[in-house]
Formats: structure tokens, sequence, C-alpha cells
């Protein structure tokens, strides 16, 4: 009996949170949409396509700051 809880409960309890956490690594992997591939020479600095899936399509624009 692990921390005085029964031997069923602990093993639904672990199963569970196990599939919890499998499922949220699954939820974010899709949104994010790593870039997985591997590339001969490492990239110059702003060259990964790492940026959101919303994100494409809009402009950035710069704020200046208020002081």
């Amino acid at each position: 009996m692990p921390a005085g809880v029964p031997w069923p409960r602990y093993l639904k309890m672990l199963t569970a949170s196990m599939l919890a956490m499998f499922a949220g690594a699954e939820v974010v992997h899709q949104y994010y949409r790593p870039d997985l591939t591997i590339p001969e020479v490492p990239p110059k600095p702003g060259e990964l396509r790492t940026e959101l899936l919303g994100l494409k399509g809009k402009k950035q624009q710069v704020q200046p700051s208020q002081q």
C-alpha cells in the first residue's frame, strides 16, 4: 500500500495520470507542430521555422515604447 492507499485505487490513479500526461503532450505537439527534420548545416539566426500556426499569416508590428 503506497501512501496508505489500496493497490487497486493506486493503480487506477497512476493509469489516469499517465494517460492525462500523454494526452496533454499530444495536444501540445499537434498545436505547435514542431519541425522534426534534422538539417545538414546548422541554420542561421532567424531561419528556424518554429512560429505558431495562427501567427504565420499575420504581420508582426513593432510597438514603440511609451516613456
